[in-house]
């Protein structure tokens, strides 16, 4: 770690100076050899820090220019479709650049797994719209995929720097995260939960009116019109998303740009504001948005819900009657991937010239085939008539196998089960699991698949509910009768 003092800004609060910043740039550097990799997110902040690094690098000699920085983008697979385009052109156009003007600069995107994908856990495994309480996509969709590189980096050169274009005077909670873990002596701050990478963030000191003023007066050295991000802004009336790492990153909210599905804030303000001023072709992506949205009212909840969690148990709280809501029903799970495909086809219908977009990809539909089949005894292939039915077109069913069981076997099963009075769906994944393991030497996972399976509870939510009232009603009774209860209350 160098702790030369000379790496750190002289007065961060006074106004920006940029040749004292670009040399403080330029030192933090060549201070040692750890890579760089910079947060970019396609908005003003990042666009500025990226912009900044590059303009000061780009004036060392090209001995001087021996570590990598790489430009990591995150795209989740839900953003707003304006904001992929943009980012995908602009990573092209820094990669062509990097490489005419000889700077140590490549750009890259990462995105979740397939199985951590926001459609897979929602319409797949029927995870209820995000909210402040039950936010589980942040690090699913955001802080894994950045993670994992970065960790890769840091196994390959042993430390990173992290360079985050995130300014102390965006919010009170932010600066304070920013000091949090600051190294003395150095401009540098370890990262919270990374081990071997730490943070540099340059424009931590710059304003709204600094950023701006900067890439206004600044030509981009990839070539983008800076004039048409600012124009961005104002349609949308937005701030931006940065790369999340950790935890402690704010997540977006109110009017940023960010995932188009978000339902973790009440209104979705920076899609109204681009409809409202003549992107109308994004009007189906606000209308399911709000649709998910409405899923959370507490009085509606269970329209859409299970009463049952996804691993077959029901839970109650205190003495409550009715169990908390689990999974969305799987019928509803079919109506939404209905209405995703529909407003895929009306977004790309009346999308402008080069603003087609692809909600959900071929690989999550297979993969939410997958668990319809295992999960919800979905023989009929549920999926595959859907797309077939909206597109128009086969979906490419990639490593399937003779083994895996028809419309015809499912007809089999239920007519089997209703002689037993049995659930059809325990029976299918007691089989799904029995072919899951086909072919193996060893079979030692099927007795705790089969275990797993036969303790969920199988029982309808009526005969459940039934249940717990008379349990309820005999705890009460006895409370009544004990000499002990009588005297406390």
């Amino acid at each position: 770690m160098n702790s030369n003092p000379d790496i750190q800004m002289k007065n961060p609060k006074a106004s920006i100076n940029l040749a004292a910043l670009k040399e403080h740039i330029r030192a933090v550097y060549r201070a040692d050899d750890r890579p760089w990799v910079i947060g970019y997110s396609g908005g003003k902040d990042s666009t500025c820090a990226l912009q900044l690094i590059w303009s000061a690098v780009q004036e060392l000699s090209v001995e001087e220019r021996r570590k990598p920085v790489y430009v990591l983008s995150s795209d989740t697979l839900v953003e707003t479709p304006i904001i992929v385009n943009y980012i995908d052109e602009t990573l092209a156009a820094i990669n062509a650049a990097a490489e005419i003007q000889g700077m140590p600069i490549s750009a890259q995107k990462v995105v979740p797994e397939i199985s951590d994908s926001f459609w897979v856990n929602l319409i797949g495994r029927g995870y209820p719209a995000p909210s402040k309480r039950f936010r589980w996509c942040t690090e699913r969709l955001k802080i894994d995929p950045a993670n994992t590189f970065i960790k890769n980096r840091v196994a390959e050169f042993g430390e990173v720097v992290m360079v985050l274009g995130v300014r102390s005077s965006e919010s009170a909670t932010r600066a304070q995260v920013m000091s949090l873990h600051k190294i003395d002596g150095t401009a540098l701050s370890k990262h919270s939960t990374l081990p071997g990478a730490f943070v540099f963030t340059p424009i931590e000191a710059f304003s709204v009116d600094d950023v701006w003023a900067f890439l206004l007066q600044n030509e981009s050295p990839w070539g983008s019109d800076n004039s048409d991000l600012l124009a961005m802004y104002r349609n949308a009336q937005a701030g931006e998303c940065p790369l999340v790492v950790d935890k402690q990153t704010e997540s977006c909210g109110n009017s940023r740009f960010g995932c188009w599905v978000c339902t973790v804030v009440t209104q979705d303000k920076a899609m109204e504001a681009l409809v409202e001023n003549g992107e109308e072709w994004l009007e189906p992506l606000l209308d399911l948005r709000n649709e998910l949205a409405a899923t959370q009212n507490p009085d509606r909840k269970r329209e859409f819900r299970d009463f049952k969690r996804r691993d077959g148990s029901v839970t109650f709280v205190g003495d409550a009657e009715t169990s908390i809501p689990g999974p969305y029903l799987f019928d509803y799970r079919k109506e939404l991937l209905q209405k995703l495909l529909e407003a895929q086809e009306l977004v790309n219908t009346n999308a402008p010239p080069g603003e087609k977009t692809t909600l959900i990809q071929d690989e999550e539909l297979r993969e939410i085939r997958r668990i319809w089949r295992s999960e919800e005894g979905d023989w009929g292939d549920a999926v595959s008539k859907i797309v077939m039915s909206i597109t128009g077109r086969k979906l490419p069913l990639d490593g399937t196998d003779n083994y895996e069981f028809q419309p015809s076997d499912a007809e089999v099963l239920t007519k089997v089960c209703s002689e037993h009075d049995l659930p059809p769906r325990l029976l299918a994944q007691l089989l799904e699991a029995e072919r899951s393991v086909r072919g193996l030497k060893r079979r030692t996972h099927i007795h705790r698949k089969v275990a797993a399976i036969l303790e969920q509870e199988w029982r309808g939510e009526d005969a459940v509910l039934e249940e717990r009232k008379e349990r309820l009603a005999l705890q009460r009774q006895h409370a009544s009768s004990d000499p002990l209860f009588e005297t406390e209350t």
